[in-house]
């Protein structure tokens, strides 16, 4: 236990943002135009929770080795991500520590995802099967 995983680094566009807006239905324009997000006092546009949320899960996808190895996965956000206007965006970072090895098994992952230094995500974790 207390192993740490080796980091994964998500870099988030507008272009990103647009792609994902039009998979998911969710065109709110907090995520598209930086007039409406400042306008509701965000720091500017952001990305979509869900896609942020799915980075992470794709993180541990990656480190489980299979998409099917990951049993549960739970976030609870914390901070929005901002995405800037320019051609790099803005970059998520998902480190991950083995919290526990079930009876099983099975290992417990506490995960932690941040954006410019903050975390944006907390309560983060995912127990991934025994491969």
């Amino acid at each position: 236990m207390g192993d740490v995983l080796e980091p994964q680094t998500f870099r988030i566009t507008r272009a990103d943002l647009v792609r994902y807006a039009g998979a998911s239905g969710d065109f709110n324009p907090i995520h598209w135009s930086e007039r409406t997000a400042t306008g509701v006092g965000l720091p500017g546009v952001i990305a979509h929770g869900m896609f942020t949320m799915a980075l992470v899960g794709r993180a541990a996808t990656a480190w489980a080795g299979a998409g099917d190895a990951v049993k549960e996965f739970s976030v609870r956000f914390s901070r929005p991500v901002p995405v800037p206007d320019t051609d790099e965006g803005t970059e998520v970072i998902v480190t991950a520590a083995v919290k526990e090895v079930t009876e099983n098994g099975d290992t417990r992952l506490a995960l932690t995802a941040t954006c410019n230094g903050d975390k944006v995500l907390s309560l983060a974790q995912a127990l991934v099967g025994k491969r």
